[in-house]
């Protein structure tokens, strides 16, 4: 289980199948949920949270400034493993510092760390085939390092509310914090993060407790995501896309000139900073709401999805051209780039796949390849004259969402028998 998503479930395991799906389950397996809950610490305690934050991101930077170093002066690299041994040395030198805080957090700090440097490595294998340039790691301002992982139990515990609203999260070096718990909190309580958004103040539970598997409903679909609507199953339902990115985007647009316009270091240019992270949290709120409400829907209704597994980082890629002479769709592809990035495909899969894993239902991830321009009857290529239409040469027009979408369900085997032998290849 690697990937959480806030109020969900971790993403299932994935196994291998034919046709290039893949298949996600969690039968008999914990599952893990995130719960994201408002905290409310007075002055003294937002203060030593501020110092927290801060002096987790010295000890951030201090070891990426080591791996640049050792590899600069000596090609020599430097692991976690290297780095944590020297905690107990770097925390006994700083008792006033960095010897305040726990040293489990401490560690996740490196593991975060030494997680960027597995992504920049992976991402420095893949240049080699695009030819790409990767950006090496950088260093985090204050301003940019938000967040602290504690392990529950050892420096950091949880105290669940009872019979009332408030909840209380403890962390070392901040003190007992008064927690908003709108919800219960399910499960063993395996991690706490402490993390700030703009002037906001917010406590992380993850836990992990077993799934409870809904009860059969008999229907399995394949579900195609769009832009011009959100989705569309195979048996007909349509989801419309919100586009909330695209309502708020007058009032972004004058609070981004507003700010520009403002002197650098002015309380006005703050102030206008703040209400443009409260614009853009807004609409990222109001993205995720939407789309754990309609992934709800969807697992409650469904004891099978099929999904395209889309590669959202290359269908957003900038369109090809220089500065100099840049491509002849490079306005058009932003817009579409935009559309894609708004309507939040990725997001929209984890959120889904972590409902599923919970619920004891089963996702299969397919190739996305000519889903919309294939006929679902018999397989002939269609033209597409409109977006939200294709035709068949054998069986005329047809829509491409819902042609897309029944594409889905057969390349996944749904109704064919093919799905459940999917199911038992090995992990």
């Amino acid at each position: 289980m690697t990937s959480l998503g806030e109020d969900g479930c971790s993403a299932g395991a994935v196994t291998g199948a034919e046709r290039g799906g893949q298949v996600r389950r969690s039968v008999g397996q914990p599952v893990r949920r995130a719960y994201k809950l408002r905290a409310y610490p007075t002055r003294p305690q937002e203060g030593r949270a501020v110092r927290l934050l801060a002096d987790h991101c010295d000890l951030y930077n201090a070891a990426l400034q080591e791996r640049r170093e050792a590899w600069r002066l000596r090609n020599l690299s430097i692991s976690y493993g290297d780095q944590s041994a020297q905690l107990k040395e770097i925390r006994a030198a700083d008792p006033d510092g960095q010897g305040r805080h726990s040293f489990t957090a401490q560690q996740q700090t490196l593991r975060r760390l030494n997680t960027v440097f597995a992504a920049y490595f992976r991402r420095v294998r893949d240049a080699k085939v695009s030819a790409r340039r990767v950006g090496y790691p950088r260093f985090k301002p204050y301003q940019r390092f938000e967040q602290v992982l504690f392990v529950a139990g050892d420096g950091a515990t949880w105290e669940p509310a009872d019979g009332g609203h408030w909840a209380h999260a403890s962390f070392k070096a901040v003190g007992r914090i008064k927690v908003g718990q709108h919800r219960s909190v399910v499960g063993r309580v395996k991690t706490l993060q402490l993390k700030r958004e703009g002037r906001r103040w917010y406590v992380i539970v993850v836990t992990q407790a077993e799934a409870v598997p809904l009860a059969p409903t008999g229907r399995s679909v394949g579900v195609d995501v769009g832009v011009a609507r959100f989705l569309t199953t195979s048996d007909g339902d349509v989801v419309a896309n919100p586009r909330f990115l695209e309502v708020a985007q007058e009032r972004i647009a004058d609070l981004q000139r507003r700010k520009a316009r403002a002197r650098p270091g002015s309380g006005n240019r703050r102030r206008l900073r703040r209400a443009l992270a409260k614009e853009w949290r807004r609409v990222r709120n109001q993205r995720r709401d939407f789309h754990h409400k309609t992934a709800r829907g969807l697992v409650d209704t469904c004891d099978m999805l099929a999904l395209e597994n889309l590669r959202v980082a290359a269908m957003t890629a900038t369109a090809a051209g220089t500065a100099e002479h840049p491509g002849a769709n490079v306005g058009a592809k932003a817009g579409l780039n935009r559309s894609i990035l708004d309507a939040g495909w990725s997001q929209f899969t984890s959120i889904l796949v972590a409902k599923a894993e919970s619920a004891g239902r089963r996702v299969v991830l397919v190739h996305p390849a000519n889903t919309s321009i294939d006929c679902h009857i018999c397989g002939a290529s269609c033209t597409r004259p409109r977006q939200d239409t294709v035709i068949c040469p054998a069986h005329g027009e047809l829509d491409a969402d819902l042609n897309g979408a029944r594409n889905i369900a057969t390349r996944a085997g749904l109704g064919s028998g093919q799905a459940s032998q999917l199911e038992k290849l090995p992990a």
